[in-house]
């Protein structure tokens, strides 16, 4: 009897703390955020759901690409909170993803959300690396209709691998699932890792891990 009490603890206390590592789950219709206000909670306050309106569930800007014009010939055009204010409490973050042919988004990861990537148009790489066992790499290469799932907080990357453009949907579980590029938050950190450490670290020459620095620290 008293191992399964201990079991049943056990079962019990990891259900919960998967249930309280998400957005929680909204107690009303809707909490349009009111960005006026000075309250400061784990999110945003709601607005007087007198004075919401239906543009606060609202976006427009899926229909064109973004701009690529940039080192990695790729662009993230997001439909959050800070655009649809509805979206607060909801846990979703939607985007439009648009990719140069060889574009791609560079390893990253979302800390506090999984998402699901589905091709439009073109044809993506994505992939992602496991923590257990041993940094395993999945990846597949998506068509149009296709998608694909990256569990919460691995790292993974999107690239192009067609002669096209391509075009890509992602939704995330998250009201704000953060984003940490890698490269950047090694190399690029302020005040700077200590480059001999990353020497080390990466086994690389400290040169350049200096140029490496110089270059993402801007």
């Amino acid at each position: 009897m008293a191992k399964s009490v201990i079991f049943f603890c056990i079962v019990a206390l990891g259900f919960f703390g998967i249930v309280y590592a998400f957005d929680p789950s909204p107690l009303q219709d809707f909490c349009v955020a009111d960005f006026t206000s000075t309250v400061r909670i784990n999110g945003l306050p709601c607005k007087d759901p007198a004075t919401v309106v239906a543009d606060d569930f609202f976006f427009r800007g899926f229909d064109a690409a973004g701009n690529t014009s940039n080192p990695y010939g790729s662009s993230v055009i997001p439909m959050n909170v800070a655009r649809v204010p509805g979206l607060n409490t909801l846990g979703l973050t939607v985007a439009r993803l648009d990719f140069l042919p060889s574009g791609f988004i560079p390893p990253h990861l979302h800390p506090r959300g999984s998402e699901i990537l589905t091709v439009l148009e073109g044809s993506i790489e994505v992939g992602f690396v496991t923590t257990y066992p041993n940094y395993k790499h999945y990846s597949k290469v998506l068509e149009r209709g296709d998608a694909f799932v990256v569990p919460v907080g691995l790292v993974h990357y999107q690239r192009n691998v067609a002669d096209g453009n391509a075009v890509v949907f992602g939704i995330v579980n998250s009201q704000n699932a953060g984003i940490n590029v890698v490269s950047n938050a090694v190399f690029g950190a302020k005040p700077a890792i200590c480059s001999q450490f990353l020497s080390n670290a990466f086994q690389l020459d400290k040169k350049t891990v200096e140029e490496l620095q110089a270059k993402f620290s801007i």
